[in-house]
């Protein structure tokens, strides 16, 4: 099930996964697990550092099929271990330094940090799993679709991983 409800606050995206919460949440907190899926379509994800603790960072980065790298960094705000993650993102250099989105050739108006939250429930055997961001008001609307169709293809690549384990 995939669901996407954009009002003019937020970026909201469902899925429900055939996997326990357990596991989802594991997918999502472990480096070598979050390796195997992240990033859209055609990416790897060459690094991940996370540091899960309220206070701690993460270091993603996701490789283009032309050998881009593409990083991101953030830091944790709030943890409830298998219900929810609150933490800030941004773009990244491959040292964690925060630059803007400009550096990766997207529009300059993306602000330098955000909140996401990922929140993890049980339906039914399964993991009901959303995410929860802000629509980065003043970003041109490829920025944006290309956004949400990144978090899509993420979380394809997920339920894929999910359904391997």
């Amino acid at each position: 099930m995939i669901k996407t409800d954009q009002n003019k606050s937020e970026l909201i995206i469902t899925r429900v996964f055939s996997a326990p919460r357990e596991l989802v949440w594991k997918a999502w907190t472990e480096p070598e697990r979050v390796k195997q899926w992240w990033g859209p379509r055609g990416f790897t994800s060459p690094f991940c550092k996370i540091d899960l603790r309220v206070g701690g960072s993460y270091l993603f980065s996701m490789r283009s099929t032309d050998g881009q790298d593409f990083w991101s960094t953030g830091v944790y705000r709030e943890i409830v271990p298998q219900e929810k993650i609150v933490a800030t993102d941004s773009f990244a250099d491959e040292k964690g330094n925060v630059v803007p989105a400009s550096h990766y050739g997207m529009s300059g108006d993306w602000p330098l940090e955000t909140e996401t939250t990922f929140i993890f429930e049980d339906q039914d055997g399964k993991t009901k799993f959303t995410i929860k961001s802000p629509q980065v008001e003043g970003i041109s609307a490829t920025d944006r679709d290309n956004m949400e169709q990144g978090w899509n293809e993420s979380l394809d690549k997920l339920a894929e991983y999910l359904a391997s384990v």
